[in-house]
């Protein structure tokens, strides 16, 4: 198993990672306001270099002042910026298969998560499957393409989904490792070393973007409104959901922490609705099976006699 120990208290962590999973949907709303702005203050690949560098930001004081300059000294940066720039690569692999296909089939492509990250401990660490973890998977994925929702304008499977696909397999691979290829540090000191890493990639990106004659920032619609948007995208989005999500993964494992990945457009659509947005009886369905499947998979809901 990805966990560096076995957690005791299996319901503290699924709550941790429910909570990740929370603040993150909680900030696409703000990430809506940059993204569908007419004009966009920034364009996908400065807006994701703009919230890595926010995380960043909001993360390596804080570390350095819970863990002390030696603690931030002796990390390894070499391995962390690694590990960081595959988050940075994922998430500019998931702009460019959302502008390929549609958000709902990215969603649907997100919600197979939990098959890649059970793969990988059944190939890295030499997981057994159990009837539980199949029925708890099967679940979980028929759930999050429920939740994913509206299906009205095709899915369009293509260079699109295979590039979101290669979106999702990244960010699993950079959760594992910010746990497993980081010892020695802390949940808070392994996220902020990788989520630097990934603002110094995300930065990069952007520059070789504006190198090559690619949009750069409307400086002019660029205000405090915008610019708080963007903090929260990238303080909530991915600064403390990230740091929460690694705990979790710490202590459950990347395969079942990402299960609860496929609730996320079910708290998106409750976030939706509080604003004025519409109620879904098929992603609330989903969601249900998502939730049971969580369940299921981690042995909480047993499956016959034991």
């Amino acid at each position: 198993m990805t966990a560096l120990s076995p957690s005791r208290t299996p319901l503290s962590a699924n709550l941790i990672c429910m909570a990740s999973m929370l603040i993150w949907a909680a900030a696409l709303p703000a990430a809506e306001v940059l993204i569908r702005a007419e004009p966009a203050p920034l364009p996908p690949i400065l807006l994701n270099a703009g919230r890595m560098v926010m995380a960043a930001a909001f993360l390596l004081p804080i570390w350095w002042m819970v863990e002390g300059n030696q603690a931030v000294r002796r990390a390894n940066w070499g391995r962390g910026i690694m590990v960081g720039s595959l988050l940075a690569l994922g998430a500019l692999l998931l702009v460019f298969g959302q502008t390929g296909t549609s958000a709902v089939m990215a969603a649907v492509v997100s919600s197979a998560m939990p098959l890649v990250g059970i793969t990988l401990e059944i190939v890295l660490d030499g997981r057994k499957l159990t009837a539980g973890i199949v029925v708890g998977l099967l679940l979980s994925v028929v759930g999050g393409i429920l939740a994913a929702g509206n299906f009205d304008g095709g899915l369009g499977f293509g260079i699109g989904a295979l590039l979101c696909l290669a979106s999702v397999i990244t960010f699993t691979l950079a959760s594992r490792w910010t746990v497993t290829a980081l010892p020695g540090l802390s949940p808070l000191g392994s996220t902020s070393l990788t989520v630097c890493g990934a603002a110094i990639t995300g930065v990069a990106f952007a520059l070789v973007s504006l190198a090559l004659g690619y949009p750069g920032p409307n400086l002019d619609v660029f205000g405090l409104w915008e610019f708080s948007a963007l903090a929260v995208y990238g303080i909530g989005g991915l600064a403390i959901s990230q740091l929460l999500w690694i705990v979790a993964v710490g202590r459950l494992g990347i395969a079942m922490s990402a299960l609860h990945i496929n609730l996320t457009p079910f708290y998106v659509m409750v976030f939706m609705l509080a604003l004025g947005g519409g109620w879904s009886w098929v992603q609330a369905l989903g969601a249900a099976l998502v939730a049971i499947g969580v369940l299921i998979a981690q042995g909480l809901i047993p499956l016959g006699k034991r």
